[in-house]
């Protein structure tokens, strides 16, 4: 099995990470930011863009993965229930807007109108595939 392994230190790199990333569920009870550390841990189901169906492999697959921030300020949410760890978020984009360069902020937008928004001193993000692999029941799709 291939597994991906990303890292984001500037806004390109993590335009790259958002495209993978982009529709990954999570529960909401499973974000961890730990102010102690400045890590903001997303672990996730990603939808694996890359690995295209065809012949060889019919079933369009997600993966266990989790997406690490470093240099965490701090961290917002709005839009989603922390009362609610079972919840189910699905994840559109993550973005990065400079304040203060290379400080800024970055997005991590939901389905349903949610957003988490990290302060961080400056991009630093990993995507990881821990192992895990399955076919997905269906192909993510989006209204324009």
């Amino acid at each position: 099995m291939d597994l991906l392994k990303l890292l984001a230190l500037d806004e390109e790199d993590l335009g790259i990470v958002s495209a993978h990333v982009q529709d990954a569920v999570m529960k909401v009870g499973d974000l961890d930011f730990t102010p102690a550390t400045r890590q903001f841990i997303v672990p996730m189901y990603r939808f694996a863009w890359e690995k295209e169906a065809s012949l060889a492999r019919p079933q369009p697959e997600r993966r266990n993965s989790i997406l690490h921030f470093d240099r965490v300020l701090s961290a917002k949410i709005s839009g989603v229930s922390r009362g609610k760890p079972d919840d189910v978020l699905s994840l559109l984009a993550v973005t990065y807007t400079p304040t203060d360069p290379p400080a800024g902020r970055i997005d991590l937008v939901f389905a349903g109108g949610g957003t988490i928004r990290l302060g961080v001193e400056c991009v630093e993000a990993r995507l990881t595939d821990l192992g895990g692999a399955w076919g997905a029941s269906s192909r993510p799709a989006h209204k324009d």
